[in-house]
């Protein structure tokens, strides 16, 4: 398949320089109001040519001792700022809501939304011409992201990195990944309680995020792929010195981006996601990486759809050899030539738009096309992919008339096409109690079947898909059985899981009436995902369903109830669809 471009995609003409820009508003003139701003500016120190029509950038940061991935932001802040001065910009950091992945409860997903809230309302209300994206654990970067698409005044990311690689008794560790293996063995008595306490320390050695092609890097990779970071920038290990040159790179850039006013609505088309979603096959990225483009694109007012996740993403291999998927992580990946080297191959393959255009200035193929693959056993030549069709498989069927998504590469090939008996658990709750229970009427060829853990349901979505297998049926030596919900999953987490069921069951979806002893047929390479039972019984089941989830009473709880939408279009709020724009506010005084 060949890529046709588009007319006139990849032209950029810049704006003429130099010129008014948004913060003259604020610190540009002589009015009471003028010297009000600046004096105030001033306590910090700053010199009073600072204020002579300079790009003024923001550093929007993550940081947070609560958000592990992110808690080396700071350092990586300063050289953002060395880059802004030196380039002739003023820099100016401000903290926003960290989504910490590991501690937040419910879930960081419940409040990504919420994230970009703040990031565009800092944005608007601020006298800032353009801004750097400090990113890095899993929601921070869709979140900043769709802060700034929906602000629209220049943006670049940067990321924080993943940590190294782990090692334990020489054997690598992925952060993640590693925890759902070893939590099975544990179950399955192939490994003491002892020995997973010994290894915990070697899933997390160093700062940063993930260093298995998890939510964090898959969300860095799509960054980069999207055009929104500078290339090269999704792999660099936390640690490594060039990760510090490229946070200082991206600060010299943007002082650039703001004199050309290179936005995101430049960057973030149609094609600049076609782009992103193959990618995303290429490199065995997360289910994750769905919901967050979905909602990404809503607020760039591209019309992306689950659909085009299926149709993009079905004939693209899996040439990233990193697990979950594969056997390698994220610090030789970036050894490798990291995912430079992935958009070339999709470029020479005829799977990319080769001009889309990038925060460099550059398009994209203009930014790969002379890059080298330095191991081959990382990223992987097609013709000894992974798997011949990575990417994201949308089922459909009278279970998930909306759609439901599955990732063929973490996925048992045997279970691509079943049937099975259903095992219901009503949420998570349900599941916790029943699930090591000897007595529990379940075996490997049964469905796992969980409800009420969707965006309404858990609240926030959260990374329960992926339920553990009973003990029974692992101390048979059965690593994987075909799992259902309405639930996400952890992009480090692997098997045969269905997810992202819509309309999910607190929505009285077709999922909440599903019960133990229904069969449910499973046909990955169809796309098919089917309830066994008449049509007219579901009708009256549906009929007699009453809502379990109470609906929260009052704070964010109640706000993102009433305005969240389905996994199938991102789980955005139903009021933030769209450019809002940049115009200045009115002055408060």
């Amino acid at each position: 398949m060949t890529i046709q471009s588009k007319p006139n995609q990849g032209r950029f003409t810049p704006a003429i320089w130099p010129r008014k820009l948004r913060s003259h508003e604020w610190f540009g003139g002589t009015s009471r109001d003028h010297i009000y701003h600046r004096s105030w500016m001033k306590n910090q120190g700053l010199p009073a040519d600072l204020f002579d029509g300079r790009p003024v950038i923001g550093i929007c940061n993550t940081w947070s001792e609560l958000t592990p991935c992110n808690a080396h932001l700071r350092d990586l802040a300063q050289r953002v700022k060395h880059g802004i001065y030196e380039a002739g910009g003023l820099p100016l950091e401000f903290p926003v809501f960290s989504t910490g992945e590991s501690a937040l409860r419910p879930t960081a997903m419940m409040y990504r939304n919420l994230a970009s809230m703040d990031v565009e309302e800092a944005l608007r209300a601020n006298p800032l011409d353009g801004v750097v994206l400090m990113v890095g654990c899993d929601k921070t970067t869709p979140a900043l992201l769709m802060g700034a698409a929906s602000v629209d005044i220049p943006a670049i990311a940067v990321t924080g990195g993943p940590m190294l690689n782990g090692w334990f008794r020489n054997e690598r560790v992925g952060s993640g990944t590693a925890l759902w293996q070893m939590s099975e063995a544990i179950k399955a008595g192939t490994m003491s309680q002892s020995d997973f306490l010994d290894a915990e320390q070697a899933m997390s050695r160093s700062p940063g995020s993930c260093n298995t092609m998890g939510t964090a890097s898959t969300m860095a990779s799509m960054a980069e792929a999207l055009g929104m970071a500078l290339s090269g920038n999704a792999a660099i290990p936390a640690v490594d010195s060039r990760r510090r040159v490229m946070a200082q790179l991206t600060g010299r850039r943007i002082v650039q981006m703001v004199k050309d006013d290179l936005k995101p609505s430049n960057i973030l088309t149609y094609a600049a996601f076609e782009n992103a979603i193959r990618t995303n096959g290429a490199i065995g990225g997360s289910t994750n990486a769905v919901v967050h483009l979905l909602a990404l694109a809503g607020r760039a007012g591209v019309d992306l759809t689950l659909d085009d996740w299926d149709r993009l993403g079905r004939d693209v291999p899996t040439i990233v050899n990193l697990m979950p998927s594969g056997k390698y992580l994220m610090e030789e990946f970036f050894y490798a030539g990291g995912l430079p080297v992935v958009l070339k191959r999709l470029g020479e393959s005829g799977l990319l738009h080769k001009d889309a255009l990038t925060v460099s200035g550059q398009t994209q193929w203009e930014e790969v096309k002379d890059v080298t693959n330095w191991n081959e056993d990382v990223i992987l030549p097609v013709d000894r992919a992974l798997t011949q069709q990575g990417g994201i498989a949308v089922l459909r069927g009278n279970l998930a008339p909306k759609g439901a998504v599955l990732k063929p590469s973490a996925a048992t090939p045997a279970l691509m096409v079943h049937r099975g008996r259903a095992v219901v658990f009503e949420d998570i709750d349900d599941y916790k109690k029943k699930i090591n229970d000897p007595d529990l009427d379940i075996d490997e060829t049964c469905v796992m079947v969980l409800k009420n853990c969707g965006p309404r349901g858990y609240p926030g979505m959260a990374e329960v898909g992926n339920m553990g297998l009973p003990p029974k049926v692992l101390k048979k030596g059965i690593t994987d059985m075909i799992r259902i919900s309405d639930a996400r999953m952890s992009g480090t987490a692997y098997g045969t899981v269905i997810l992202h069921t819509s309309p999910e069951a607190a929505a009285g979806g077709p999922l909440a009436i599903v019960r133990n002893g229904d069969v449910i047929e499973v046909d990955v390479p169809n796309r098919r995902l089917h309830l066994d039972v008449p049509e007219d019984e579901i009708e009256r089941r549906l009929r007699d369903w009453k809502n379990p989830v109470r609906r929260p009473e009052s704070g964010y709880a109640m706000l993102y109830h009433d305005h969240v939408t389905g996994a199938d279009t991102g789980a955005d709020f139903d009021f933030l669809k769209g450019v809002r724009g940049n115009a200045v506010p009115k002055d408060s005084h």
